[in-house]
């Protein structure tokens, strides 16, 4: 192919574009290319990449064309360069063999195109996204403080009072006259199941709130209580294999708890189970929690329900622990909820962003 009908083929393309022979010289380069490196055709023309390039990165850029020589494979790479102005810049490069009627490999053609905005766009999703995951782990640290906080006024303030009142009517029935009549035995009697119901409405939504076994006895024992809690209560038939995993951070050992939670009244509210199957051990450092039913599953079609938003709070706090969510389901079949997370894990670093860098391709 004539020489200016390659150069005007290439100066049509937008982005950066040159062919090179196959010991990685450059023999035509379009405007785009120039312009991006500072230098003249004539200057480029027969150099090599390290030549044209700092020596970094044109080593770099003769690894990159050795491999495409060498295997005659089209190359695809995302990679960056420092700009004229120090900056860095990102560029999508794809290199690709030419081959000669004989099927031998005698240079490379290659595009890059700067994307430098997209990755930057990328970065700051990367960091909103992790902002947003630090403010939902600070409110998960706020609201669970509350809980407790609260958990305790109920059952210190609250639950004494009550106490104090049923001994009160205790002794007032205790006092009675044989003159009471019976209108007045009964009042008192019913005042005082009232007393009692109270005081185990106060003892079961303190205990909802933050169970005092899993700060006392530990995750095994704060989910044995709540499987024996969803059995008593919804009748569901539970089977349980709970290992201790013992020193675990509160930390960890709350979000393992609420995951065990949510899925647990899942399957109780939505889910129509029968029978639901809580599994609980650590292996190599990884606390594994398992929530199978047999209900009804999830309609993955079905999108922005209860269920899902809860779904979704459970993966949000596997995740903010450098964990994560495993939902296996089908309408119909059950649902199975599998939690894996790092005994040892915090939240700082879940969602590193990641500076740019890395070399350009030519």
């Amino acid at each position: 192919m004539d020489v200016e009908l390659q150069r005007a083929i290439l100066n049509n393309i937008p982005d950066q574009a040159w062919l090179k022979d196959a010991g990685s010289r450059y023999v035509l380069v379009n405007d785009a290319f120039m312009a991006a490196c500072g230098r003249t055709e004539a200057e480029i023309v027969g150099s090599t990449p390290d030549q044209v390039w700092s020596a970094e990165w044109g080593q770099v850029y003769l690894d990159t064309d050795k491999a495409v020589v060498d295997s005659g494979v089209r190359r695809r790479y995302e990679e960056s360069r420092h700009g004229k102005d120090g900056s860095v810049r990102w560029f999508d490069t794809i290199k690709m063999p030419i081959h000669n009627p004989g099927g031998e490999v005698i240079g490379t053609v290659g595009i890059s195109r700067d994307i430098t905005d997209r990755k930057r766009s990328e970065q700051e999703l990367l960091a909103s996204r992790a902002q947003l995951r630090e403010l939902s782990a600070h409110l998960q640290s706020v609201r669970e403080a509350e809980r407790t906080r609260i958990s305790r006024e109920l059952h210190d303030e609250l639950g004494q009072s009550l106490t104090a009142l049923r001994l009160g009517l205790s002794y007032i029935e205790a006092q009675q006259g044989p003159a009471a009549d019976d209108a007045y035995r009964k009042h008192v009697q019913m005042l005082k199941e009232i007393a009692d119901s109270t005081v185990e409405a106060v003892q079961r939504i303190a205990a909802d709130l933050r169970p005092p076994v899993l700060d006392e006895l530990g995750l095994a024992s704060a989910i044995d209580w709540l499987v024996e809690s969803l059995s008593e209560r919804s009748g569901i038939a539970c089977e349980k294999a709970l290992q201790p995993v013992a020193d675990l951070g509160a930390e960890v050992s709350t979000a393992v708890f609420r995951i065990a939670q949510e899925a647990l009244t899942n399957a109780c509210r939505h889910g129509q189970a029968g029978r639901v199957r809580v599994e609980l051990g650590e292996a190599g450092g990884i606390v594994r929690l398992v929530v199978a039913d047999n209900g009804c599953g999830i309609d993955t079609s079905v999108t922005g329900r209860r269920r899902s938003l809860g779904l979704l709070g459970m993966r949000e706090r596997a995740l903010m622990l450098g964990g994560k969510l495993v939902v296996s389901s089908g309408k119909g079949h059950g649902t199975r909820i599998e939690a894996l997370i790092p005994r040892d894990a915090g939240v700082a670093g879940v969602a590193d962003v990641v500076g740019m860098a890395g070399g350009d391709a030519r």
